[in-house]
C-alpha cells in the first residue's frame, strides 16, 4: 500500500472496516458520523501509509488508535460531549432464535441479558471500554493498552476489576430473582 497500490488498500478495508467502524461508533455513538469518521480512517492510512512501522504496532492496532482518535477529534469539532469512554451495552448478547429454543427459556435468557446489560452500565467508564474492546472487539490486553494508551499492567487490573465486580453483581442479581 505504501507504493500506491489500490488492491492493497481495498484488502486493508475489506479485513479492517468492522473493527474500525465499531471502535469509532463507540466513541461518537451516531452511525453516520462512524462512517465518516470510518472513511476518513481508510483515507488517512492510504496517505500515511509509508509512514506506518511493523514493528511498533499490528495493523488492526495502528487503525483502531486511528479511528478512536479521529472519533474524538470529530466530537471536538462537533463540540459533542458524550463520555468519551462509554459504552452502550444495548446489544449484549444476541437475542435466542424462537424457534429454536422453549418460550420459557428464550424469556429467561432475557431476563439474564438485561442483568448483565444493568451490571455493565454499573461498571466505572475505563473499566467499561477495556472489558468491550477486550471482549466485545476480540482485542488482546496488549491491543487494548496501545487503544487506550495505558500501561499494559493499569488495562489487565481494569479488566480485572471490571470481571470481579460483574461476577458479585450478577450472583446479587441471581439471587433476587
Amino acid at each position: 500500500m505504501a507504493q500506491g497500490d489500490q488492491q492493497a488498500l481495498e484488502l486493508l478495508y475489506d479485513r479492517h472496516v468492522r473493527l474500525v467502524h465499531s471502535v469509532a461508533y463507540g466513541v461518537v455513538q451516531n452511525r453516520e458520523a462512524a462512517e465518516e469518521v470510518t472513511l476518513d480512517v481508510f483515507s488517512r492510512a492510504w496517505a500515511s501509509a509509508a509512514s506506518y512501522d511493523h514493528g511498533q504496532a499490528q495493523v488492526r492496532t495502528w487503525l483502531s488508535r486511528m479511528a478512536r482518535n479521529r472519533a474524538i477529534d470529530w466530537l471536538r469539532r462537533e463540540k459533542v460531549r458524550p463520555s468519551l469512554h462509554s459504552v452502550t451495552w444495548a446489544e449484549v448478547g444476541h437475542e435466542p432464535q424462537a424457534e429454536t429454543i422453549a418460550p420459557e427459556q428464550a424469556a429467561q435468557a432475557r431476563v439474564e441479558q438485561e442483568q448483565v446489560r444493568q451490571a455493565l452500565a454499573t461498571l466505572p467508564p475505563e473499566q467499561q471500554e477495556a472489558l468491550a474492546l477486550a471482549f466485545f472487539q476480540g482485542y488482546s490486553h496488549s491491543e487494548v493498552a496501545a487503544a487506550l494508551a495505558q500501561p499494559l499492567g493499569t488495562v489487565k487490573g481494569r479488566i480485572r476489576a471490571a470481571l470481579k465486580s460483574l461476577r458479585t453483581l450478577l450472583a446479587d442479581a441471581q439471587e433476587r430473582s
